[in-house]
């Protein structure tokens, strides 16, 4: 019964209230009542005893007619000075000990420690230890946040080199992307995503499942079987196609990708188009650079009988390419946690993709192997029928189609 009894009242009594009430109850309980209380409590008795203490110097005060400064400290929790002192006041050099321990210093700094080491609260510790300081890592993470410090993640904020044009390389992509939809024609963005292994592997994110029913993947991430979605994003129509490739992701892979998406999506939804406005990354498999990307346009335009006029961004700014947050992010939401068992289920799981902004995604699986490597000579590429504009020529170009 005691026990219950303190279990319930301890809670809501701060420290000096907690020190008198158990003092009260082993003075009702009588000889041997500060040990029962004491283990009840799991209090210490010396507690108690201090508890007993400060009642009798309260009535011993409150008979004396005390003055007001007295009064004010029978409401005291703790007794002036009393509590331990700051590691700061015992050891003021410690934290300027700590301080050389951390950035901007530590990589590299002669004086440091943990140069090129992760500063972890428990690793900062043991440095100080080692220097005669004895702190424990749950003191050094409270003297780290009073001086402002925090757990940060690397933040991607650098581009590299900053185009002198690359605002007017923007505003250029704007106007002709505009021009493109008033007219009825077709504006695309296109790219390839992240490659995905395939399989029962780990995929980023969390998933909603039955409780401690975690999903079971394999522990290491060491698949050889990838898939390589090349995605076209349709601006005017805030659609999407991704062709999901098996193979090598190379510049034959983009172009039949983009000729994927005219036979099922866009023929139908520009039957009067007479020219394509392709928006691209400045690398990779639709690189301004490579020759395979443009003789394989040539050979598209060819096929369907339409110009096509390619816009590149500069280097470094291909997050600002639309299929990246108009389509790519919502792919990595909509997957997010879900093993990509096989080929079937990333296709049906980019299927699936849908927004409250209408976006709607179309999928499909290309079995085709692609050749790395593909060297296209000097004379293959005087045959491409390419108009450089005058603006950037080697970002911006039209292929048109030989007769």
């Amino acid at each position: 019964m005691l026990k219950d009894k303190i279990s319930k009242m301890l809670p809501h009594l701060n420290e000096k209230q907690k020190r008198i009430y158990l003092a009260l109850e082993a003075e009702d309980l009588g000889h041997g009542g500060v040990k029962k209380v004491s283990e009840a409590s799991s209090v210490s008795r010396k507690t108690i005893i201090n508890g007993k203490k400060e009642i009798a110097e309260s009535e011993a005060n409150i008979e004396d007619e005390v003055n007001q400064e007295s009064e004010v400290d029978i409401f005291r929790i703790r007794k002036p000075g009393g509590g331990r002192k700051s590691l700061n006041e015992i050891d003021p050099g410690l934290f300027s000990a700590l301080e050389t321990m951390l950035e901007p210093v530590t990589r590299g700094h002669p004086e440091s420690v943990l140069k090129w080491t992760c500063l972890s609260t428990r690793s900062l510790s043991e440095a100080l230890k080692k220097k005669g300081y004895s702190v424990s890592h749950t003191k050094v993470g409270e003297m780290l946040k009073e001086a402002g410090f925090s757990l940060q993640a690397n933040s991607k904020t650098l581009e590299g080199g900053n185009h002198p044009d690359r605002n007017e390389q923007f505003m250029y992509i704007n106007t002709k992307t505009e021009k493109y939809i008033k007219s009825g024609c077709p504006a695309i963005s296109v790219d390839t995503k992240k490659k995905e292994l395939v399989g029962e592997y780990k995929n980023g994110g969390k998933e909603l499942r039955p409780k401690k029913n975690p999903r079971p993947v394999k522990v290491h991430d060491f698949g050889n079987t990838k898939a390589a979605p090349y995605g076209i994003y349709d601006i005017g129509n805030n659609q999407g196609f991704v062709n999901v490739g098996t193979s090598c992701d190379t510049s034959e892979f983009a172009v039949f990708s983009i000729e994927q998406w005219w036979k099922k999506m866009g023929k139908k939804q520009f039957p009067n188009a007479t020219k394509i406005l392709i928006t691209a990354d400045g690398g990779g498999s639709n690189s301004h650079r490579n020759k395979l990307w443009k003789t394989e346009l040539q050979r598209l335009a060819n096929k369907i009988k339409l110009e096509i006029t390619v816009c590149h961004f500069p280097p470094g700014t291909s997050k600002w390419n639309k299929i990246e947050h108009k389509l790519f992010c919502h792919i990595s939401m909509n997957w997010k946690g879900r093993p990509l068992e096989d080929y079937e289920t990333v296709v049906q799981l980019i299927s699936a993709v849908k927004t409250k902004g209408g976006l709607k995604v179309k999928a499909i699986l290309d079995l085709n192997e692609y050749e790395k490597g593909i060297t296209i000579s000097d004379e293959e590429l005087n045959k491409v029928k390419i108009k450089r504009h005058r603006f950037h020529p080697e970002w911006n170009y039209t292929i048109s189609p030989n007769k």
